[in-house]
């Protein structure tokens, strides 16, 4: 209950504090690529539910829903300022409304495409499919795009063996700081 106390406040605070860049960013969008300033992309929530997460659009429409490792040459898919805000992790910031709305937490295994089997079954087989995904994460801090599914799931397990709100508050204190350097991020 503390945590989702804590998810709610922090999401209120941000959204408050982050309201002139999230209407610049979806200005931005908007005016770089055709479409919608938001994608809500089918996810696999917490018991492997689907949910729709909404993201800043950073691909072009009609891109495939994969994950951008399996597009082949993903770059070629971002829109002008699709690499800016993923680097920036400016494309995350509707992900506060998820939080809002319960389908998320600030922190938690990050939710996976409807389509990634393997990730799904994996979190399964170590029940972190009984926590609700987060905007950021244990493995998000420690490789971000550069784990494999095996890894990234283990640093999902060691963050459902050690949750508590204190981890929490010291991954999103660790997230600002990977974000500020831009470490880990692929694309």
């Amino acid at each position: 209950m503390a945590i989702r106390v804590f998810n709610v406040f922090l999401s209120l605070i941000a959204m408050l504090f982050l309201s002139i860049p999230f209407c610049i960013v979806w200005i931005l969008v908007k005016i770089t690529s055709p479409g919608p300033a938001i994608h809500w992309s089918k996810r696999i929530g917490q018991k492997n539910e689907i949910f729709l997460m909404p993201k800043f659009r950073t691909m072009r429409i009609n891109t495939p829903q994969l994950a951008t490792h399996l597009l082949g040459d993903g770059k070629s898919y971002l829109t002008p300022i699709g690499s800016f805000l993923r680097k920036s992790s400016l494309d995350e910031l509707p992900q506060l409304w998820s939080v809002l709305k319960g389908d998320m937490s600030l922190v938690g295994p990050r939710p996976a495409l409807f389509n990634q089997d393997d990730l799904k079954e994996l979190r399964t087989k170590y029940n972190i499919h009984t926590l609700a995904p987060g905007v950021t994460g244990w493995a998000q801090i420690n490789g971000r795009d550069e784990l494999s599914i095996e890894e990234k799931v283990k640093f999902d397990k060691q963050y459902l063996d050690q949750q508590s709100l204190w981890f929490d508050i010291k991954i999103i204190f660790l997230t600002a700081y990977k974000v500020i350097k831009r470490a880990n991020i692929q694309h």
